[in-house]
């Protein structure tokens, strides 16, 4: 057993937010640039002439290629990002200070974060914020939380919205190899002035940003007649896609090479060099479209909520992360999700017995979702304000997109109850 001594002190998430160093911001650019440079990026601005701070920037989150596209799309202007605290323990609290981040947790109401976020805007800086909170499973927008509208009204300043492309293509979630000669793209957009920001209603600020930010990285491919043509580029796609569509069978699906297959009944799927899936021998193709599949999952799971016949158990390895120093293993735990959301059992660090905590279902609009979270595999979490649980699972049966189809489907049902009543 390591000797190292664990850290259990909460992340300061009230610390007053950093501004990015100067000294730094070269060396960021270049590097960007380098990162970049093999996709060819070509970004498109539109009415950002005579924009200066402060604004608010809202990007796409398709893949870390992100973060190198996002300074080269706002040079030479320096900026603060919201950030999980993954990344402060994994690259260091200093270096992330340094290149402008404010740690947060995701899928949790964090009004520091938005104090923090307002102080940036009065100094006149630049947030970025990933809203989408997580990278694209099968390269497709994700709903937008309603805080994002909330956030913008209450700021009052201009909105700037980045679509990027090809950042998932280049590097999908379930597989995370670097396909070479990618092309990458962004717009760049002034979406709405600050009088907009704090004059439109909710609703609209909402469809706005939901429809500057929507994205369909497969369909782009097929506009653009781009090549992806590695062998093995269907390897892990069985995560997003855990479902046979010509059985139903769940958690039987598998990949090789260029091919998608089910164990079940042995239907099996080719992904051309153009992103499409097309059915090998006597398998009927079904879904060409990817996001098409996984879209269909999603309905699967709505109809057996419908019937109220979803209910989720499973043993789990429990970790947590309290803060950017070091993540604390805390052993064997039980996942719970049902309609009421989820309860997670387990025995915290330094508790003698087990006990529960439980993320009701109006309260949790999503959940962060990891394919092969640093090579330990499959995996979810679950946060609160102060703690960050990463959840694997200790046996078979577990999909980390089918609960977060389940999680998004309870949201709305419970959230639609409470604006009824």
């Amino acid at each position: 057993m390591s000797s190292k001594k664990i850290d259990t002190t909460p992340f300061d998430r009230k610390r007053e937010p950093p501004r990015q160093n100067p000294l730094i911001m070269p060396a960021l650019w270049f590097w960007s640039w380098l990162s970049t440079r093999s996709g060819k990026l070509r970004i498109r601005k539109t009415d950002m002439e005579g924009l200066k701070p402060p604004f608010l920037v809202l990007a796409t989150h398709h893949a870390f290629m992100d973060f190198y596209v996002t300074p080269l799309c706002l040079f030479p202007h320096r900026a603060n990002y919201v950030s999980e605290l993954e990344g402060f323990e994994y690259y260091g609290e200093w270096p992330y200070r340094q290149v402008g981040c404010l740690g947060t947790r995701k899928f949790v109401n964090d009004l520091a974060l938005v104090r923090n976020i307002r102080r940036c805007m009065d100094r006149g800086g630049i947030l970025v914020l990933y809203p989408e909170a997580r990278y694209a499973n099968v390269g497709t927008s994700s709903l937008l939380p309603p805080s994002t509208a909330k956030l913008i009204h209450y700021l009052k300043v201009p909105v700037v919205t980045i679509n990027m492309r090809g950042n998932y293509l280049q590097s999908p979630i379930w597989n995370l190899r670097k396909r070479k000669g990618v092309q990458l793209e962004a717009d760049v957009q002034q979406l709405l002035t600050a009088e907009q920001a704090g004059s439109m209603p909710l609703d609209e600020i909402q469809a706005a940003v939901q429809e500057a930010l929507t994205y369909d990285e497969y369909a782009w491919q097929a506009h653009t007649g781009m090549v992806i043509d590695v062998p093995w580029r269907a390897e892990g796609l069985e995560h997003p896609l855990y479902q046979c569509p010509a059985c139903g069978t769940e958690f039987q699906m598998s990949s090789q090479g260029a091919e998608i297959f089910c164990g079940a009944c042995g239907a099996r799927w080719r992904m051309t060099e153009y992103g499409q899936l097309q059915g090998v021998g006597d398998t009927p193709t079904l879904f060409s479209h990817i996001p098409d599949w996984y879209e269909w999952e999603r309905r699967q799971v709505m109809e057996a909520l419908a019937w109220d016949a979803y209910e989720e158990d499973m043993r789990v390895r429990v970790q947590s992360l309290p803060n950017a120093v070091n993540f604390i293993e805390l052993g064997e735990g039980r996942l719970h999700h049902g309609p009421e959301g989820f309860a997670l059992t387990f025995t915290d660090y330094g508790a003698s017995e087990p006990s529960t905590l439980r993320f009701p279902a109006q309260s949790t609009f999503s959940i962060h979702t990891e394919y092969d979270y640093r090579g330990q595999g499959e995996c979810i979490t679950l946060s609160t304000p102060d703690n960050t649980y990463f959840l694997y699972p200790l046996e078979e049966g577990f999909s980390a997109t089918k609960l977060q189809f389940a999680t998004e489907a309870l949201w709305h049902r419970a959230t639609k109850k409470t604006a009824n009543i």
